[in-house]
């Protein structure tokens, strides 16, 4: 049998190539799909899925917010977002869909020509959070599939300007921005949902197409602490007093001193919530501030209250101290002077309290010692949060002990030199009237979920024990004596025991290290009470108020009063009966001098510049043939310092230059133009250096004009270091 013929070798080879080839195409082949299915799968799939499915994000409902009764402040309403579908407008029809658009939506015509315009794109959107209303006026264009529609959510507040900076307000994606929206943003927020279904290459649904749905989570509720009447008592007179003493800004909160709780809050000037000014980006974050938390100011004389309660606990002060006051004392060269640069002389510690003389407090913090007064000072709770869960919250600033001196700390103990914010301030003075404890000040009361399950509570809380309640007792007596003699006894209300206490703080110039001769901060804090138990705290901050007789308890006792006098009526405390009153008179369109003497003769305090002796008044508080706690203050505004009828400032005047005058001559230059003469008395010979103001700056009739003296020559006595005293208007 024959043998079959093997192969040529060149055969051979060429199989071995095309064997080699195949492998080889079929390895490239794997590895491709290798790199389309696993590497570019996911990437590929998506793409695919946004070709043939329209995915959309569900916004979750947003929590409410509720004050302490139940009352909504903040809630989410159903919105729509409109939506364009640009493979689905005409080329032909592209203008008519822009410009009906536009007018509906109030948006820029080419805007939304050029979004509907590109037909790569599926879908665009043209603008959020539109109401049902406008989206009425959309259909009625029959505008056909182009333009659609998706349910979106909206922020509403019922209230509007109440609680403006306690709340604060929501971005575009309901997300919080300020206040406790921002916050308290994880617990109201929720978990937004989608909806994914399938389309066609118009991006029209499919019919028969599969959707995959995934709900969104509600976010949680909160409820406050605050109370809404409280709160527009509150909101009402922060107006008044800011228009009448033409401040920069005027805050105030309300708290109850036993629990901790805070019951109103707010600054003025504010804005609608459901408005805010976005395009006014400086003045929106300036107005939001809740600047009884977030800003800090030398505590003034206000921590008067502070120092005596340290004194009293530890025993450095009693009901019969005896304090000398000439005006100044000197500490190794360095000069600490009262206020009332005349002195006090000899006062008891309430009458001490009550004329708030820096002299006398600076002698009970001696007595208490520095190390233990520095104590009373961390317990009250100064230089720390006090975590009432609004944010932004400042912690102020107490020099460390290690540094002070007898000077330096004569000059804390009237309020000079330590830096507190409001609620500080606030809640220590809450532990000085409460029976002597420091409460955790709280405007959360509580979060719950959309079933009513309890995510966070927050109860009255004792932090520490800062004074005995005998000490505290005591305060309180003497805080109610200055509500009723001394220089807080603008603050009472007819029938009802108030105590409390005014201060003046400094502020500086913007180097913080210069004190400001012509910015200041009138404050007032006062307590009501019922059988001998303190209900209400209530403060009133003006920042840099614009009248000639800086009183603090005039000025800003006032509308704590005003406050007071609303809340016992709206809270049902029953009067006391303690108060004695008598009929204010009527005294405008008299002039300045003849008031002031017609409302002394009936009882009642009345203070003006001899600038204005003349000046008619023409608006006065309380007013004429009312009733008022007898001795209170009355508060006169004349032609020179204060509206026309017309709710109008009197035409400005022109500051003359008074360099190289002498001071009488000065003094009656001013006065002729109603401006008011200010220098050191203790340096106040030859002719004038500086003055404040320059010439020919048109000011307000009232102003203050501060002028300096050439130093004297310095002399080896130990006077002729001392540090001047602070700058006080002519008498």
């Amino acid at each position: 049998m024959a043998k079959t013929a093997a192969p040529a070798p060149k055969i051979k080879r060429k199989l071995v190539l095309l064997m080699v080839f195949s492998g080889l195409l079929m390895l490239l082949l794997a590895l491709r799909l290798m790199q389309v299915m696993i590497i570019q799968g996911p990437e590929l799939k998506a793409k695919a899925e946004v070709q043939w499915t329209r995915r959309q994000n569900l916004v979750a409902q947003r929590g409410k917010i509720t004050d302490r009764n139940g009352l909504v402040l903040a809630q989410s309403g159903t919105a729509y977002r409109v939506l364009a579908n640009p493979p689905a407008i005409a080329a032909d029809d592209r203008v008519r869909v822009a410009t009906e658009v536009s007018e509906v939506l109030g948006l820029n015509y080419d805007y939304v020509l050029e979004r509907i315009s590109d037909p790569k794109r599926l879908q665009v959107q043209l603008k959020r959070q539109v109401e049902s209303s406008v989206i009425d006026q959309l259909e009625a264009l029959q505008l056909g599939n182009g333009i659609s529609y998706t349910t979106d959510m909206k922020r509403y507040f019922p209230f509007g300007q109440l609680f403006t900076q306690l709340i604060g307000f929501t971005g575009i994606e309901t997300e919080g921005q300020t206040g406790l929206e921002a916050e308290y943003n994880t617990y109201l927020a929720g978990t937004p949902g989608r909806l994914v279904i399938e389309v066609d290459r118009k991006n029209n649904p499919l019919s028969y197409g599969e959707e995959d749905y995934l709900a969104p989570v509600e976010g949680y509720n909160m409820k406050l602490t605050a109370d809404s009447v409280t709160q527009s008592y509150l909101e009402k007179y922060l107006k008044q007093c800011y228009e009448i003493n033409r401040a920069a800004s005027v805050s105030g909160l309300i708290m109850d001193p036993n629990t901790g709780e805070v019951l109103a809050i707010s600054t003025y000037p504010s804005f609608d919530l459901n408005a805010p000014p976005r395009d006014m980006v400086t003045e929106l974050m300036s107005m939001s501030r809740a600047r009884i938390v977030t800003d800090t100011y030398e505590a003034g004389s206000m921590f008067d209250a502070i120092t005596t309660a340290a004194g009293v606990d530890a025993g450095a002060a009693t009901l019969s101290s005896q304090y000398d006051c000439e005006g100044f004392k000197i500490f190794r060269l360095e000069k600490i002077a009262c206020w009332d640069t005349a002195g006090h002389k000899t006062q008891t510690l309430s009458e001490a309290l009550g004329n708030a003389c820096n002299l006398s407090m600076a002698d009970i913090a001696l007595a208490t010692g520095i190390n233990k007064f520095y104590d009373y000072i961390y317990k009250f709770g100064f230089g720390t949060e006090t975590n009432v869960g609004i944010p932004s919250e400042d912690t102020g600033e107490v020099i460390h002990r290690k540094y002070i001196r007898e000077s330096d700390l004569s000059r804390i103990a009237f309020g000079e030199n330590i830096t507190t914010t409001g609620i500080q301030m606030a809640n220590a003075f809450c532990a000085v009237i409460n029976g002597g404890t420091l409460m955790q000040p709280y405007v959360v009361d509580n979060i719950t979920s959309t079933d009513g399950t309890i995510v966070l509570k927050n109860e009255p809380t004792i932090l520490r024990r800062v004074i005995s309640s005998s000490a505290s007792a005591t305060m309180r007596g003497l805080l109610e004596s200055v509500a009723t003699k001394g220089k807080g006894n603008n603050a009472q209300v007819l029938n009802y025991t108030v105590g409390g206490i005014s201060g003046v703080s400094r502020k500086f110039e913007e180097d913080g290290v210069t004190p400001s001769r012509m910015r200041a901060v009138a404050s007032y804090i006062g307590f009501l009470s019922t059988n001998d138990s303190p209900q209400l705290v209530c403060m009133i901050m003006i920042d840099e108020p614009q009248v000639p007789y800086m009183e603090a308890s005039s000025i800003a006792g006032y509308w704590v009063g005003k406050i007071f006098s609303d809340l016992v009526q709206y809270y049902g405390m029953l009067p006391d009966d303690n108060t004695r009153t008598d009929i204010v008179p009527d005294v405008t369109n008299m002039t300045a001098r003849d008031a002031v003497y017609t409302l002394q003769q009936a009882g009642f305090q009345a203070y003006n510049v001899r600038s204005e002796d003349a000046a008619t008044v023409v608006m006065q508080f309380p007013a004429g043939n009312t009733k008022a706690p007898a001795g209170s203050i009355v508060i006169l505004y004349t032609s020179l310092t204060t509206f026309t009828d017309d709710e109008l400032y009197k035409e400005q005047v022109l500051v003359p230059n008074l360099v190289g005058r002498r001071r009488q001559d000065a003094f009656d230059k001013l006065a002729a133009l109603g401006l008011v003469l200010a220098f050191d008395k203790t340096q106040c010979t030859g002719v004038i250096d500086t003055q404040s103001i320059a010439e020919g700056t048109p000011v307000d009739p009232g102003t203050v004009i501060y002028v300096t003296f050439p130093a004297p020559i310095p002399s080896e006595s130990p006077e002729a270091s001392t540090t001047p005293a602070a700058p006080t208007p002519l008498p």
